[in-house]
């Protein structure tokens, strides 16, 4: 199968379309890619370093209020779709698949009008706007969340799989999680992360509830600060602490997160909705901080599935300080049958199986030429 990628901007636009890539290659070693991403996003340095083809357009997003900008958007999205049919027209996909991020917009447009199969995965509770414009034009919509499948009316096939990343965190083998972090197995592990850069607010929590960990000292709390925070909260905890406890990790960042999440207990992190997937699928309990700086405020909608589950607690990050979150993290590590229900609950949500779905479905759409 000839496989088109596209999705940019963040990793949790990026991830999920390697994820797919790689669940072709197992299912079809013979597949070939083409991703086709932005000229300035993540996507161009990660995507060549996962050895797959890469082209780029210029692209940008829309401002949600009337503004000059509005309108050379209007002009990059035209380019960026004549671009995008040259760049089809040459590799001749069987399926393209877009995975979130401006970049989306004109490389599965272009594909809908020169009727190639198409699917957008919407990894959010709350679809973008890309995704809703594109949802009228392309094949089928995939989508995480169930009964979010409601949101596209207009789409010809809506169907529930997942987000493909929890596929990918299913096989992480957590002795190299536990090994790479110097915990011995099977120790309890309570994993404190704001996302890839890390957050302030959250990293100030950190700080904050360091000299209560004492109370705890039976769990390894890691704090993953994001590089730009790592000295500054490093030696506020020590000028606190006097010195670092042998049961605190604080570390810049975790290059291996699937085999770490294989080997946490408990997670405190944002509700970003590639690591939800990726935390359900291995049954994490979490105690959820959603970014209040995003589209939609899409990520206290996505925390609230978990909730509503029962597989997560929910700190709104101006409701959010050292003590509420030590005694949140107390009340579910101090509970064995709290922790147990809400990895249990977290396991329900997870779909595993999601990059075979996805797969599976190109297969139906590209069999149908």
């Amino acid at each position: 199968m000839r496989v088109v990628l596209t999705g940019g901007g963040t990793g949790g636009h990026i991830y999920p379309a390697i994820a797919v890539a790689r669940q072709c290659e197992i299912e079809d070693p013979d597949s070939k890619f083409l991703y086709i991403g932005g000229t300035k996003g993540l996507e161009s340095t990660l995507v060549p370093q996962e050895q797959i083809p890469f082209q780029s357009i210029e692209i940008t997003g829309f401002r949600r209020k009337l503004s000059a900008e509005n309108i050379k958007t209007v002009i990059r999205f035209l380019k960026g779709v004549k671009a995008s049919k040259r760049m089809l027209a040459e590799f001749k996909p069987d399926v393209v698949i877009g995975t979130g991020g401006y970049v989306c917009g004109p490389v599965v447009y272009a594909a809908a009008k020169l009727g190639i199969p198409s699917i957008i995965h919407e990894q959010n509770a709350i679809p973008g706007l890309t995704n809703k414009f594109l949802s009228r034009y392309v094949s089928t919509v995939a989508v995480s969340f169930e009964g979010s499948e409601r949101s596209f009316p207009k789409a010809k096939r809506v169907i529930y799989t997942g987000n493909p990343r929890a596929t990918t965190v299913q096989s992480a083998n957590k002795e190299r999680g536990f090994a790479s972090l110097g915990i011995p197995m099977d120790s309890s592990v309570v994993l404190v992360v704001g996302g890839s850069r890390g957050a302030k607010a959250i990293n100030d929590a950190m700080i904050e509830m360091a000299p209560q960990l004492e109370k705890l000292k039976h769990i390894h709390f890691v704090y993953v600060t994001g590089e730009h925070y790592f000295e500054k909260t490093r030696e506020e905890i020590r000028s606190r602490l006097g010195s670092m406890p042998n049961h605190l990790h604080v570390l810049p960042y975790v290059h291996n997160m699937p085999e770490v999440l294989a080997a946490t207990s408990l997670i405190v992190n944002r509700a970003g909705a590639s690591f939800l997937a990726e935390i359900t699928s291995l049954g994490i309990p979490s105690i959820l901080i959603p970014s209040p700086n995003v589209t939609n405020n899409h990520q206290e909608a996505n925390a609230r599935q978990l909730e509503k589950a029962g597989a997560a607690k929910v700190i709104l990050e101006k409701d959010l300080s050292g003590k509420r979150l030590f005694q949140s993290i107390e009340d579910i590590m101090g509970d064995f049958q709290v922790q147990r229900e809400m990895s249990g609950q977290s396991r329900k949500l997870g779909k595993p199986d999601s990059a075979n779905l996805i797969v599976e479905e190109m297969r139906r759409l590209a069999s149908g030429r």
